[in-house]
């Protein structure tokens, strides 16, 4: 059974969360104050955090800043009343997997979840490999062969999202909501560029363009 920690401050949604994960056969628990969130998650005891923004005595934001500091790969959702694309691009930059703007379908909410768990019993054994490829998701570090090679957060975080759907032919609306965030301008030629670094860096041939469909790791 997967346990989920549901670090929320208003207990209208949080016992709305509650109720509909334990439905699903979750194991959760309910954190109001950030400090405690905190320190709940850096138990190791949950497969998934559900992190709202605006938590009393810490904010969503340091509780993952602090979070990652000692814990790379448990998955985190934000959650947040605002809609702005500066808390998206701040949670994912500050190491959140997904972020989720309220108000939300629990449907919606729901698949997410499912997604980031399917992920991480992939990635169970902390690493990454394809071909030469491989990524260190504790340390952070990518080796193409037996060379280390420097990638960005968000490069890394591209690499990890195409190493973890090998095989798969990722679209650019997949990418820009798994990597970037749903709410970043859909006219953006932002995942080209990124894969356009990740080509140079680890090989122009790494990437294969499928044409009219997306991209996929060869």
């Amino acid at each position: 059974m997967s346990h989920i920690l549901i670090a929320e401050d208003e207990p209208r949604i949080s016992d709305f969360l509650r109720r509909g994960l334990t439905a699903e056969g979750y194991s959760c628990i309910v954190r109001t104050d950030g400090a405690e969130a905190l320190a709940e998650a850096e138990s190791g005891a949950f497969s998934l955090v559900l992190l709202d923004i605006g938590l009393p005595s810490l904010d969503g934001f340091e509780v993952l800043r602090r979070l990652r500091l000692t814990d790379a790969t448990t998955p985190v959702i934000m959650l947040t009343a605002r809609h702005s694309v500066h808390d998206t691009v701040l949670s994912l930059d500050s190491g959140a997997n997904d972020f989720l703007a309220k108000p939300f379908k629990f449907e919606e909410l729901l698949a997410r979840v499912r997604v980031r768990l399917r992920d991480t019993a992939q990635i169970g054994s902390g690493s990454l490999r394809r071909g030469s490829l491989s990524l260190d998701l504790k340390t952070r570090r990518a080796q193409v062969g037996e060379q280390s090679v420097d990638l960005s957060a968000r490069e890394f975080a591209l690499a990890e999202e195409f190493l973890a759907h090998p095989d798969e032919v990722l679209s650019r609306e997949q990418i820009l909501s798994r990597v970037w965030g749903y709410d970043f301008d859909p006219g953006s030629n932002v995942v080209e560029v990124y894969v356009g670094y990740l080509r140079g860096k680890l090989g122009a041939d790494s990437i294969e363009t499928v044409r009219g469909m997306g991209y996929r790791l060869r």
